[in-house]
């Protein structure tokens, strides 16, 4: 698609009408084949597959706590992905789109050091996720530009918080889990392929975790000086 066609690849969705959100909504699924290729143009760089070289997490609770530690985290699978939603809310600065991924593959290297059921854990090995049939909402906001004064400030960052609404199939295979131990490691490999859902709700805020913090990096890097001003018209 050429530049100037890019551009005007919105014009028809007005602001401030009935038809906006859906009009925005089909756009989008329109440029999927652009997730690949990047918007050179807008600065937008290609995001499918997305790398983050970093992203930290800790959880705790009545029976274990940890500090997870993801890096060199591939995210892919936003091509095939299909928006079913999308709704803005504009006095909350917030934008909620809802995908559904036939195909979500993640992997990296993981360093872990926990406490489970009063337990010292401390681990590390590389990690693949595949999620079918997967539908998530991301909610994108960010902070007014002007102040209380009304005078404009700094650009504030965009932050993006994922939610998961469901997940037909899981596979996870996390390497090193039991220290080399390979018959425990081929066991715990199978437990958790065979009875992923009720791992699953301590599994998803992970899941949330991982792709909101790898989406704020990428909105915050591509996104924060995109014009949408010219692209969106009242």
């Amino acid at each position: 698609m050429p530049t100037k066609k890019r551009a005007k690849h919105f014009a028809k969705c007005k602001l401030d009408t009935p038809a906006f959100e859906d009009c925005v909504k089909d756009r989008l699924n329109e440029l999927r084949p652009y997730f690949k290729l990047g918007l050179p143009e807008y600065g937008v760089d290609p995001f499918d597959p997305f790398y983050a070289q970093e992203i930290h997490q800790k959880r705790s609770g009545p029976f274990f706590s940890y500090k997870l530690i993801l890096r060199n985290v591939t995210e892919a699978g936003w091509t095939q992905s299909q928006i079913t939603r999308f709704t803005m809310d504009s006095p909350g600065n917030q934008i909620h789109v809802t995908q559904v991924f036939p195909d979500k593959r993640l992997n990296g290297i993981y360093e872990v050091d926990a406490i489970i059921f009063g337990q010292k854990v401390k681990n590390s090995g590389s990690w693949n996720l595949a999620l079918f049939d997967y539908i998530q909402t991301l909610t994108i906001s960010r902070k007014p530009q002007k102040d209380l004064t009304g005078k404009f400030m700094k650009r504030p960052p965009i932050k993006v918080a994922c939610r998961i609404q469901t997940c037909k199939q899981l596979e996870l295979h996390i390497g090193n889990l039991a220290g080399g131990r390979t018959i425990i490691e081929n066991t715990l490999d199978w437990v958790i392929n065979n009875a992923w859902q009720p791992g699953f709700v301590v599994l998803a805020p992970l899941i949330n975790d991982l792709v909101g913090t790898a989406f704020s990096e990428i909105f915050n890097t591509d996104f924060q000086y995109f014009p949408f001003e010219s692209v969106f018209h009242h």
